[in-house]
């Protein structure tokens, strides 16, 4: 049978070693005297406060001690979450994931201790512990597979938003996942997570998805924003507090998302019925400061819309009306998306804009600065792949004009930006338009192309567990 060291014979070694009493080591730990001899002894257990000041007295590293401490106090014990709970929050803050891990594998037979992890997870959440929290999530949700509870559902909920990240096709996956559970929250819940969704899908360009989550998320958003104005006020307004958004927010959305869907299908006259939709609000009742941010913001971007919805479908007059108003807006996450529906335009109609470009130098170089690590799916999620298009069309609108330069330029800066979402269309976009004009590149950019090209593979080669057989 094998022998499980504790930490009370370390310590007792440690003090014979350094020639130390008890009083004395008490001293050190600032612990009682009494308190040291009976961990000492064998009498008392110990929490993790006492042992990290114990380790610290040893002038050992913090955590020094705690797969000692779950051998000795947790596997193979009754679970006693007095002890677990501090001791999960101790391994949070040290980033000690496998060790939570470990605790989480060794009670969660029991449902009855689904309640508490679920506490936990969500304030350690809130706290930015993103990783930590995310064990707790997957811990809850596997014990709860066959329970048909809110809570699974929330724990998917939570697990969707903190593992959505830059590769592309892993985000198709997360979405998959979690479109199963969204009938199961809240009805508020559903609200944001429809949005969440919707914005993934969206980035993902699968329009048929945006469409029908955009639909269901402005049903739901109606018949609630009925019962919060006429039956049960007080009931509705109490948990339109918990949405992220103010509750017509959600409504208007769906509307600027089915406008983005007719964009990509190039039905630029629906576009314009929907943009129009949300461009008339007297309906809004709330008028306290955070909906009047909402209404101006939707009076300006239905302002923007407006002018590119007529611009690609082919009426270049409002061009220079259009690029006022992108002068006369502030520079912010927003900028990428409107210069790009220039260079859409551009592409599209042969239009010549050096002198447009030319004005927005500045803020066009700047994207290639910009890092958007955000919890909102449209920030963290359409804006990057919004950047990938960017560099392409612009790549695409130089070659096609003679400036190599500035063209391949771009166009290794799209292809990186594609790898890094992992989006496999822009990259065979990209490299087909440098196959297009490979006989324009330098060697020096040649070379950089193939060693970008060399990297992507070997990336899918370790991704996918794929042998890399050189003879």
């Amino acid at each position: 049978m094998k022998h499980t060291p504790t930490i009370r014979a370390e310590l007792d070694r440690y003090l014979q070693q350094e020639g130390l009493n008890i009083a004395q080591f008490g001293q050190l730990a600032g612990m009682n005297r009494g308190l040291v001899s009976a961990i000492v002894t064998g009498n008392k257990s110990m929490s993790v406060n006492q042992l990290d000041l114990i380790t610290e007295a040893m002038g050992l590293q913090e955590g020094h001690f705690y797969d000692l401490f779950m051998e000795n106090y947790i596997i193979d014990h009754p679970p006693n979450m007095r002890r677990i709970e501090p001791f999960l929050y101790r391994c949070a803050e040290l980033d000690k994931l496998d060790a939570i891990r470990r605790v989480v594998g060794a009670i969660m037979d029991n449902l009855l201790y689904s309640p508490k992890l679920f506490e936990i997870a969500e304030e350690l959440l809130k706290q930015g512990r993103h990783a930590a929290a995310l064990l707790l999530y997957e811990g809850v949700a596997e014990a709860e597979k066959y329970q048909h509870s809110e809570r699974l559902a929330v724990c998917q909920y939570r697990i969707f938003t903190i593992q959505i990240g830059n590769d592309q096709n892993r985000n198709f996956h997360a979405a998959a996942i979690l479109e199963a559970f969204v009938e199961r929250l809240d009805e508020t819940d559903q609200l944001d997570a429809l949005k969440d969704l919707t914005n993934v899908y969206r980035s993902l360009r699968k329009w048929e998805k945006v469409d029908e989550t955009a639909r269901k998320m402005r049903e739901k958003a109606e018949i609630q924003y009925a019962l919060k104005y006429h039956q049960k006020k007080r009931e509705c307004d109490e948990s339109a507090k918990k949405l992220s958004r103010p509750m017509f927010v959600y409504i208007t959305y769906a509307n600027l998302l089915c406008a983005s869907v007719c964009e990509a299908q190039g039905d630029y006259q629906q576009a314009l019925e929907y943009t129009y939709a949300y461009t008339d609000l007297d309906w809004v009742l709330e008028t306290d400061p955070d909906a009047l941010y909402w209404l101006n913001l939707y009076k300006d971007w239905a302002r923007c819309n407006t002018y590119i919805y007529k611009l690609l479908s082919g009426d270049t007059s409002v061009l220079p009306d259009y690029v006022e108003y992108i002068a006369e807006s502030k520079v912010d996450k927003e900028m990428v998306t409107k210069l790009l529906n220039v260079l859409f335009a551009a592409n599209r109609y042969q239009l010549n804009i050096n002198d447009i470009l030319k004005r927005f130098e500045t803020i066009i170089n700047s994207f290639t600065q910009q890092v958007h690590p955000s919890s909102d799916m449209y920030t963290g999620q359409v804006i990057p792949e919004q950047y990938a298009r960017f560099g392409y069309e612009l790549a695409y609108y130089y070659l096609y004009r003679g400036s190599y330069g500035d063209g391949f330029k771009h166009l290794m800066y799209a292809m990186v930006k594609s790898h890094i979402i992992n989006n496999e269309t822009y990259l065979i976009n990209c490299m087909g338009l440098f196959v297009k004009f490979r006989t324009h590149a330098v060697p020096e950019f040649k070379e950089e192309f193939l060693n970008l090209i060399e990297k992507v593979w070997l990336d899918n080669v370790e991704k996918n567990g794929s042998s890399d057989r050189r003879g």
